[in-house]
């Protein structure tokens, strides 16, 4: 297969962008990410401050072997997170001077959870404070009817790919024609899935650690400008991930450096948005990434 070459040609408008995690669960692989009662308020305003453009949060573990919190718990810590985060005077200082409406990513599977957050959020998002966009690692399969509730709440949409459930899904990794084209394939036909529920803007995530080897994830990464032609922004989602800490037989926690390595990667290879613990780090990383770009 032929690499896909990527131009890097970006202004500070189309510049990578970049997605702070916050996890409001206690199952989280990365223990550094996890997140409840007011932390959540203040680790929302730190991730700002630090430049993040999108803020994501998710209520429900759906890390590989993970088995996922009920609805109704997932609905009840979101519902808590979103209405302090609404709720919260953000201080009018430089350091807080934020672009807005401020992006809010909701990691679910559940439109129910999605409906939930989209209530809290309305008059913020009527009065374009906030943006509203859900992440889904499941692209509408596990609930059937996460893509019709988008396209009627009219909200952007994430899409990532993946098998099985947390709980099976490091048991399907066998792809025939390949994980780039089977990836690749998975979209093209999500695309037609979007089209008909009547989503107007959604994003792709080749969904590393999701069902996938070792050596298949950074087959992926590799070959990422491979997506480029389904002419969709790419989320690449790699922050400490056991791509990184397995081979090197490290922890989570002592993964950041080689994160930040494998980010830039993605960056050189066309990813549009990088979802990420570490906001500052991944800030400097898109500076020189940037740097980089303005030479070519």
């Amino acid at each position: 297969m032929e690499k896909s070459k990527v131009t890097l040609k970006y202004t500070a408008a189309n510049l990578p962008k970049i997605m702070g995690i916050i996890n409001i669960n206690d199952n989280s692989f990365f223990s550094g990410s996890r997140h409840t009662g007011k932390k959540v308020i203040f680790k929302y305003l730190e991730m700002l401050s630090q430049g993040a453009d999108i803020i994501d949060i998710g209520a429900c573990s759906t890390r590989p072997g993970s088995i996922p919190v009920s609805e109704q718990t997932e609905l009840e810590v979101i519902t808590e997170a979103l209405k302090g985060i609404s709720d919260a005077t953000l201080p009018n200082t430089a350091e807080y001077c934020f672009e807005k409406p401020i992006k809010i990513s909701i990691d679910t599977f559940r439109s129910s959870v999605a409906i939930g957050a989209y209530r809290i959020l309305e008059k913020s998002i009527a009065e374009e404070k906030i943006e509203l966009i859900i992440n889904d690692i499941s692209a509408g399969e596990d609930d059937k009817e996460m893509l019709k509730t988008i396209g009627e709440l009219g909200l952007q949409y994430i899409a990532m790919h993946k098998r099985g459930t947390p709980a099976t899904m490091q048991s399907m990794t066998d792809y025939p024609n390949g994980v780039v084209n089977e990836v690749k394939t998975y979209f093209e036909e999500f695309a037609y899935r979007a089209d008909k529920s009547k989503i107007r803007e959604w994003i792709l995530d080749p969904g590393f650690g999701f069902a996938k080897t070792v050596e298949q994830n950074y087959e992926l990464l590799q070959n990422l400008g491979e997506l480029k032609s389904l002419r969709k922004k790419i989320l690449v989602g790699l922050s400490r991930k056991s791509m990184i800490y397995k081979p090197l037989n490290i922890t989570p926690e002592e993964a950041l450096p080689q994160t930040c390595s494998l980010n830039m990667v993605a960056l050189l290879n066309g990813a549009d948005i990088l979802r990420v613990h570490d906001v500052k780090e991944a800030v400097q990383c898109r500076t020189l990434f940037e740097l980089l770009a303005k030479k070519k």
